[in-house]
């Protein structure tokens, strides 16, 4: 199974999405490891990207999760399109939205340094964002814990 753990920026992905992966013992991959040089500059200058921009990082993602058969990613994902074409081929998977509001989620943006994600983006992101129709929906206002909880639970319930 492949579970992608999806949201904006400062959703809680990789700190959602590492320790589950420690905790059902899979690998987990970091999307943003993986976005061409190219798009790392365009969001370093606070330019969001473009579809054309992301489709070239979703299909190297892709490719790299087919040879997986377990793994914990997490990718922002924000469209169904970028869903569908991250998760191609892959039948066996599972998607976790991490979801709070723009408030709590620009605080914790502007609290932090990102390698190269500016806090002038999440606006953009939030309005790209398509919630998916069906997933694990987690509150990111709840601790890490909780969540990780309920992932596990809902996981291991669609099992």
């Amino acid at each position: 199974m492949i579970v992608l753990v999806m949201g904006v920026s400062g959703s809680g992905k990789n700190a959602i999405g590492e320790p589950l992966a420690k905790r059902l013992g899979w690998k987990f991959i970091d999307g943003d490891d993986y976005h061409p040089p190219e798009n790392v500059k365009k969001m370093a200058a606070g330019i969001a990207l473009q579809d054309a921009d992301r489709w070239p990082w979703l299909d190297r993602l892709n490719a790299l999760l087919r040879k997986e058969k377990h793994a914990v990613v997490a990718c922002s994902a924000l469209k169904e399109a970028y869903r569908r074409r991250l998760l191609a081929g892959i039948a066996d998977h599972a998607i976790v939205h991490l979801r709070g509001s723009f408030e709590l989620i620009r605080g914790r943006v502007e609290a932090r340094k990102h390698r190269y994600m500016p806090a002038s983006l999440l606006q953009s992101q939030f309005d790209t964002l398509e919630p998916p129709r069906e997933a694990i929906d987690i509150d990111v206002s709840l601790d890490v814990e909780t969540s990780l909880d309920t992932t596990l639970s809902e996981l291991t319930s669609r099992s």
